[in-house]
């Protein structure tokens, strides 16, 4: 039996609400006239921020590129060229917790393969691309999202997760399944940004002879 859950249904309609319809004008503002092309990836960010809002998955179906395209008077295949093209742009339902695990070299040296493993056995999920019954995961490989200093990491919506380990994804992701929030973001193990991990060891305060 299959984990996957089932898609939601693509809506025939699509209209920025009151929140994105204040967004849209402020990004589409700066832009002469002609040029509102321009915007085109903050309106398709804006779009599916209200889908996440409205219905709990952050994803662009077709209306919704279609309505960007009417919006910023262009052939709706420059929408979907674009939001095909950039990862940040899901094309398809995901859970409420996408998971974006980095496996690039950096990050698979310090053990992403630990990393894909706590999210499979955690989530309930087979295999990349697929979301928990629960519709709560998604999980995605990923190429370096720049965080290589903190690697092993993944990202989960917006935020950033670093310093992880097989026992430190699980704890995270059971306690989102149990309903608590995200916790902030950042490293995993209380290292401040990318400060070594045995602490500070240079430019350290002079000891005062005084003293």
């Amino acid at each position: 039996m299959s984990n996957q859950q089932a898609p939601q249904q693509e809506p025939q309609h699509f209209a920025f609400d009151e929140i994105s319809e204040a967004a849209a004008r402020k990004a589409i503002a700066p832009y002469p006239e002609g040029r509102e092309i321009s915007a085109v990836k903050t309106l398709l960010d804006i779009a599916q921020r209200q889908m996440a809002r409205t219905t709990g998955s952050a994803w662009l179906p077709r209306a919704a590129m279609d309505m960007v395209a009417a919006r910023l008077g262009v052939a709706p295949i420059r929408i979907y060229e674009i939001a095909t093209f950039y990862t940040m742009f899901n094309t398809k339902p995901v859970g409420k917790y996408h998971l974006q695990v980095c496996t690039t070299t950096p990050c698979w040296l310090r053990g992403s393969d630990d990393i894909v493993q706590a999210c499979k056995n955690t989530a309930g999920i087979g295999h990349f691309g697929e979301t928990s019954a629960d519709g709560l995961f998604t999980l995605t490989e990923v190429e370096c999202l720049g965080a290589c200093v903190n690697a092993p990491m993944m990202q989960i919506n917006d935020d950033y997760y670093e310093d992880l380990d097989g026992a430190r994804t699980q704890a995270l992701l059971n306690d989102l399944k149990a309903g608590k929030p995200l916790p902030p973001a950042g490293s995993t193990t209380g290292r401040k940004a990318s400060a070594p991990a045995s602490g500070q060891t240079t430019l350290l305060p002079a000891n005062d002879p005084a003293e």
